[in-house]
């Protein structure tokens, strides 16, 4: 038989008091469309990881907090953006022309990662 790599995985961080992190409804929203979109556990609604001869519905989906290793460990750093609102364990900065929330790479950064690459290709166009 072989190892399931979900048992490998680090335990989900909490808080001091020992609960864990919580999502708001538009995180919550924004975190399914990803289970949805990219997680390889997640079929029909229900988690394969789960699968022990009977259906099981993902549990992430359904919960405010983050309960799932697989989604919290794999799926959640894919849009490191959420990860930061949810942890809060980077700096997060706007977006000085669209207003997006984005995670800087530097403590100079102004611009999201899409308006950075635009000025950056308009910058060696001029050129």
């Amino acid at each position: 038989m072989r190892e399931n790599p979900y048992k490998r995985l680090p335990p989900i961080e909490r808080r001091q008091d020992g609960s864990l992190y919580r999502m708001t409804s538009a995180q919550r929203k924004q975190a399914n469309a990803l289970i949805r979109r990219e997680c390889c556990c997640y079929e029909d609604g229900n988690c394969i990881l789960l699968d022990d001869g009977d259906t099981h519905t993902c549990p992430q989906t359904i919960s405010f907090s983050v309960c799932c290793k697989w989604f919290r460990w794999s799926v959640l750093p894919q849009i490191g953006t959420l990860e930061a609102e949810i942890f809060r364990d980077k700096e997060l900065k706007r977006c000085v022309v669209c207003g997006r929330v984005f995670v800087p790479k530097s403590n100079r950064a102004k611009y999201c990662p899409r308006l950075r690459r635009q000025s950056s290709q308009a910058a060696e166009n001029r050129k």
